[in-house]
């Protein structure tokens, strides 16, 4: 039976299959672990807090898919597919989805308007991402 990411990869579609790499896995788990913490730091301006939630939410979910044997073509994907890859429903990735959006407007259009409750409610759904992924022991050696 074919699964939700299989139809999602190939030629002009948002996923590319590619093989799990353990380093890179591991590189964006202590990427993300090293955001998460900064972000937590309430010292820091609101706009730095909300990047670095943002960018670690990004990288966990990123290794989520890479440790499935995919690639993502958009940046956007890696929050799309959470189901699929953590069974994470929409009170984590309608989160991300919205940080998404905001992060876009800054990075595009130079418009930032984080409030706190975002930055709050982005760390929050990071935590749970990292948490889920540290549940999950991945088997590289697994075909897909």
């Amino acid at each position: 039976m074919t699964s939700p990411l299989e139809h999602l990869a190939g030629p002009g579609k948002p996923l590319a299959p590619e093989p799990p790499d353990a380093n890179e896995i591991a590189g964006l788990l202590r990427s993300g672990q090293a955001r998460l913490a900064d972000a937590r730091n309430a010292s820091l301006s609101l706009d730095s807090r909300f990047d670095l939630a943002y960018n670690a939410a990004h990288a966990f979910c990123l290794a989520a898919l890479r440790r499935q044997g995919y690639r993502p073509r958009h940046r956007y994907i890696v929050f799309q597919a959470l189901p699929q890859t953590l069974g994470l429903g929409p009170e984590v990735w309608r989160v991300l989805a919205k940080a998404h959006e905001l992060r876009n407007l800054a990075e595009y259009e130079g418009h930032v308007d984080v409030e706190e409750r975002l930055v709050t409610d982005v760390i929050a759904v990071c935590e749970t991402v990292a948490q889920t992924i540290g549940q999950i022991e991945p088997d590289l050696r697994k075909p897909r």
